[in-house]
């Protein structure tokens, strides 16, 4: 279990968006945008390089 209460993946790439995720939920709708384009870049990164 992480520090959050959340559980962890065990992957560190995952669990920063996680987190990332989560604090963004806090912030202004238009502000969220940008939090979220970034989770996803990181994801797509991160499941590309598991293909590889």
């Amino acid at each position: 279990m992480s520090r959050d209460g959340g559980e962890d993946t065990g992957h560190p790439a995952v669990d920063a968006v996680l987190r990332s995720l989560a604090n963004a939920a806090r912030l202004a709708p238009a502000e969220q945008i940008a939090e979220y384009e970034a989770a996803h870049q990181v994801l797509q990164e991160t499941l590309a390089g598991i293909d590889r």
